[in-house]
């Protein structure tokens, strides 16, 4: 495992998820639905759509690396910044979010 792909990688799924998070948090007119999609939608779909079927959920859960969880656990932060920051917005005044 080298470091500086895991590090391009976590930084890119924090800024997806903190972009797509943001934007539905401003269409939306929610705060922390991005988050909840993330871990009730996107999650269980990846481990879905990668499970052989022919291994039981825990070795499937147990085949997946270190890179693998930092970057699930990237995802999910920036989703929850982004629900963190419409809500300051959103307290500071702001209308449109």
């Amino acid at each position: 495992m080298q470091f500086i792909p895991v590090l391009v990688l976590m930084v890119l799924f924090f800024v997806m998820m903190f972009g797509i998070g943001f934007i539905l948090n401003m269409l939306m007119k929610t705060t922390w639905f991005p988050s909840y999609l993330f871990v009730i939608v996107i999650l269980p779909v990846v481990v879905y759509s990668l499970w052989d079927h022919s291994s039981t959920l825990v070795s499937h859960l147990g085949s997946f690396q270190l890179v693998d969880y930092m970057t699930g656990v990237a995802g999910l932060a920036g989703a929850i910044i982004s629900g963190w920051t419409i809500q300051k917005l959103r307290l500071g005044g702001y209308r449109m979010f």
